[in-house]
């Protein structure tokens, strides 16, 4: 198992959508949201994620792919 502190720089079109859970449900991963910051405006959240690096590669593709900027913490 793989653990990892990521930083996820959201756009004001996603704001309402579920991203956090397609992570959980799509890449069988783990989160723990440890700090966020969300306004009508903006928006990003520090999630530690725990699972096979695969999947949290994966996870982070598809984040990028969405439009969500992904910044490696720890």
């Amino acid at each position: 198992m793989q653990t990892r502190v990521l930083r996820l720089n959201y756009p004001p079109s996603l704001l309402n959508q579920p991203i956090i859970n397609k992570l959980i449900k799509h890449f069988e991963i783990a989160i723990n949201i440890r700090q966020a910051h969300i306004t009508p405006e903006e928006g990003w959240l520090e999630i530690l994620t725990t699972g096979d690096e695969k999947n949290i590669e994966q996870a982070i593709a598809w984040l990028e792919e969405e439009g969500i900027e992904v910044v490696l913490i720890d």
